[in-house]
């Protein structure tokens, strides 16, 4: 018996021996193929866009940065810090079609006959600004929100001018109008510099977490807003046609109007 399992291992051991070299090329592949490579490679496109095509000294890009939140952390793709107002930008680097709209909770990605939805990128991008905009002390008008696809991926609906394959940099160019001083600019880098969390991978993994229980949470409860994650609560018309009817509102208004009938 112990000759037959020493011939087996020795059998296996030399079958491995032989495509050993295989192994670091499949574990290459795999890398190559990960969410996690093509999101760098998608947030490196636009880092290399935005700082080849607008000027450094009245851009100032902050990227890959983890924050504190009301739910944990959130992690932002880039933010772009100027006198027109505070950039934040969310990439995803997608193939197949895309269909989506404004105000849909889930959008779709579509390659071939498989379909998949994923959380709609403008209200996922509202929680960045959101969370900005409490950390800094600075009204939500002052920020762009601003997504963008990379990858071989093709709209199928009509998106919101903000939602972009191409161009971006032309869209932060057309917000021409002044919000902040130099001195403001400054301040607020300074700001962002001293709340952002360490980079790591202790940070990346705390913020995984995070998304998980805020998912389990938010999935759980019918009475959270599909826009901002906050709370929906009973609310009475006050005018118009629907004046005395009963509605869910969201708690976080006026920041947030979204209306569940």
């Amino acid at each position: 018996m112990n000759n037959i399992n020493s011939q087996i291992l020795t059998s296996v051991w030399q079958a491995l021996s032989s495509i050993w070299y295989l192994i670091p090329v499949f574990l290459i592949i795999t890398f190559f193929k990960s969410r996690f490579f093509k999101g760098k490679l998608g947030e490196s496109v636009v880092n290399f866009s935005i700082t080849k095509k607008l000027d450094k000294d009245t851009y100032h890009l902050i990227k890959d940065i983890t924050l504190p939140s009301v739910r944990g952390t959130t992690q932002i793709d880039h933010i772009l810090v100027s006198k027109y107002g505070i950039f934040v930008i969310e990439t995803k680097n997608f193939k197949g079609w895309i269909f989506g709209s404004k105000t849909q909770r889930k959008w779709t990605q579509q390659i071939y006959k498989h379909k998949k939805t994923f959380q709609n990128p403008l209200h996922q991008n509202y929680k960045h600004i959101k969370t900005l905009s409490e950390l800094l002390n600075i009204e939500e008008s002052k920020f762009h929100s601003l997504i963008v696809f990379t990858g071989e991926s093709k709209f199928k609906t009509k998106m919101p001018e903000n939602v972009l394959k191409k161009g971006y940099t032309k869209y932060i160019k057309s917000k021409n109008i002044v919000l902040f001083s130099e001195t403001e600019v400054y301040e607020i880098l300074n700001q962002i510099e001293s709340k952002q969390f360490e980079r790591g991978f202790k940070t990346n993994r705390e913020h995984v977490k995070n998304l998980k229980k805020t998912y389990n949470e938010v999935g759980s409860s019918k009475n959270s807003c599909p826009k901002c994650g906050s709370l929906l609560v009973e609310r009475v018309a006050r005018k118009g046609v629907n004046a005395g009817n009963t509605f869910l509102g969201c708690s976080n208004f006026p920041r947030c109007r979204f209306i569940k009938n």
